[in-house]
């Protein structure tokens, strides 16, 4: 008996959507049932020898590892795939089953989407935390690594590599910290909500939300299957990481133009006709996957700012395939950007003369005269006289003081001094004993101090990880012993 034709709308929309969808929600979809049939049992919703029979249909679907079938149009989408193959698993007819007795399809939606997220969340925090480990090890490994800081793509000050790759962690740790916050707020179970009204029967949507792995049940049922905050979190708090990681790959592209830092091998590709060219695009790859995922943040808020305040599929079922894309394309950021980072390696860093001729240390000259008494003002225009005069390298004491003569009192030989070994020693930066600043003792401080940030949140990931696991282990257990028992 030959398929019937697909209309219009399955070919370009139920089939694609399918596609995109059955490899993600078939298996959460049907660990999510065998939590409710248990469910369903315990509480006396179901006859015992039912709740049996598709808990036993329900193990062979998840042990099935064959492909989905192709869509045909024997069925809507996966959520009528997972009835149809139920049903055949268990020898009964659709309308036997009770799978979906006291459950709608948007609340089940809602709940394998957050179980989803959440498994692909903690991959992308495992890397985040891997990139962070990273940034800190070369951080402390290059604390006295001396260049040049820039602002407005002009050179400020001197700085360390150590400095600015603690910095890139300290900015990682926040992101990290707001993916383990975020992963709690997907940890949040909205199984029982049923269509958004909940339902008169006695069911327990805590015991479902326990055999899951979730730490909590929405609040609201309507929220429960409307809400839409936490897949807009999803997508903007990667597009915010990323545009962050963007950031400190195109600095790097200065540095290895630069030759402060090699260039590592594996993260190259070699010219079509220059031989003696090797091109990091892998740093070109991070910041266009970095606007790519702004673009996929940009489309979920787009798609539920055009929903309706209820269930609907601008704001659930249709940002799946931008969140999902999005957390790859995140995993894989993380994955590249620790990968680079922890092969680079000082090559030529820039001179104490090239600081110094290009200006960086008149910031600490001019420091240096306030330790003197010199009003701040006073001192910042005695350098700006001696700046104009020619770079640091070229200022005596018979030029400083012909510079402070008519902006200050007479200077004093130390004054003077300090003033001159500002200018022409950058590396006096690494003494810098300000907390949060270049000094090489201060930045590994900070290394410590952010070490123990991403130890915290690893802790957590741990403490979810173990949760979801016993979770598993329980659910694994009832629904065996419930297939034999309960027959």
């Amino acid at each position: 008996m030959s398929t019937p034709a697909l209309t219009t709308y399955q070919r370009h929309h139920l089939r694609p959507t399918y596609q995109h969808h059955v490899g993600y929600l078939f298996p959460a979809m049907v660990r999510a049932s065998q939590a409710h049939v248990v469910m369903l049992t315990e509480q006396g919703l179901i006859p015992a020898e039912r709740g049996a029979r598709l808990l036993r249909g329900l193990a062979d679907l998840r042990a099935d590892t064959t492909p989905p079938p192709a869509y045909d149009g024997s069925f809507e989408d996966v959520y009528y795939l997972v009835e149809k193959r139920l049903a055949e698993a268990c020898g009964i007819p659709t309308s036997q089953l009770d799978v979906q007795l006291a459950r709608s399809r948007n609340d089940l939606d809602a709940g394998v989407f957050r179980m989803v997220l959440r498994d692909q969340l903690l991959g992308v925090l495992d890397r985040v935390l891997a990139a962070g480990s990273t940034a800190l090890e070369q951080a402390d490994r290059y604390a006295d690594v001396v260049i040049t800081g820039y602002t407005h793509r002009r050179p400020a000050q001197p700085t360390t590599i150590g400095h600015a790759l603690a910095g890139y962690a300290e900015a990682l740790a926040g992101e990290a910290v707001a993916y383990a916050d975020l992963l709690d707020t997907l940890n949040t179970s909205p199984l029982g909500s049923c269509a958004f009204a909940g339902t008169d029967l006695d069911i327990s949507p805590a015991r479902v939300a326990e055999l899951l792995g979730f730490g909590a049940l929405v609040t609201n049922s309507y929220e429960a299957v409307a809400g839409a905050d936490h897949l807009v979190a999803v997508g903007t708090l990667n597009a915010r990481s990323l545009a962050t990681g963007a950031r400190l790959a195109r600095t790097l592209m200065d540095w290895l133009s630069w030759r402060w830092v090699t260039t590592p091998a594996d993260f190259t590709q070699g010219s079509s006709i220059m031989p003696q060219k090797r091109n990091p695009v892998v740093l070109e790859h991070l910041v266009s996957m970095a606007g790519a995922t702004a673009a996929d943040a940009a489309s979920v808020l787009n798609n539920v700012g055009a929903a309706w305040w209820e269930d609907s599929n601008n704001a659930t079922t249709d940002v799946q395939v931008r969140l999902w894309e999005s957390n790859d394309r995140t995993d894989r950021f993380f994955a590249l950007l620790g990968g680079f980072l922890a092969e680079i390696e000082p090559l030529e860093p820039p001179s104490s003369a090239e600081i110094v001729a290009s200006g960086a240390t008149t910031t600490a000259a001019a420091d240096a005269l306030t330790r003197h008494g010199v009003p701040f003002r006073a001192a910042h225009s005695v350098v700006g006289r001696l700046v104009r005069g020619g770079d640091p390298s070229t200022w005596t004491a018979e030029t400083v003081r012909d510079a402070a003569r008519e902006v200050t009192d007479p200077l004093s030989d130390d004054a003077v001094a300090d003033l001159i070994a500002a200018a022409v020693r950058p590396e006096l930066v690494l003494d810098r004993a300000q907390a949060d600043g270049p000094g090489a003792s201060a930045v590994r401080a900070q290394v410590t101090v952010l070490r123990g940030a991403f130890d915290g949140v690893a802790q957590r990931l741990a403490a979810l990880r173990d949760r979801l696991a016993r979770a598993d282990a329980e659910l694994d257990r009832v629904a065996s012993e419930g297939a034999s028992r309960w027959s």
